[in-house]
């Protein structure tokens, strides 16, 4: 049983549907299961909130990070006293941090 839930903020479901329409452009039949595939690697945060690395530096505190596909990072926050893994935002590895 997990021992955090993880709850997606609205601006984390915007940058993954904007990642999947972006993907659908070229392949419609990759973009969906992408899209999915990017989700299930933050589920090892249920379990493991611990697993990205603490932010960089000029990083909001408390902000982790953590890759789930060599061109993608999750940005999140964990409320240990609540049980919640709060995923932040999903941006390109070369991107500018949240």
């Amino acid at each position: 049983m997990a021992k955090y839930r993880i709850e997606w903020r609205p601006k984390a479901r915007e940058d993954l549907g904007a990642i999947v329409r972006y993907i659908g452009k070229d392949n419609p039949t990759r973009a969906r299961s992408f899209g999915e595939e990017l989700r299930d690697k933050t589920l090892p945060l249920a379990q493991h909130p611990e697993l990205g690395r603490t932010g960089r530096p000029g990083q909001p505190a408390l902000v982790r990070e953590l890759v789930i596909h060599r061109n993608y990072l999750v940005y999140y926050r964990v409320w240990n006293e609540a049980g919640i893994v709060e995923i932040l935002r999903v941006k390109h590895a070369v991107r500018k941090t949240p």
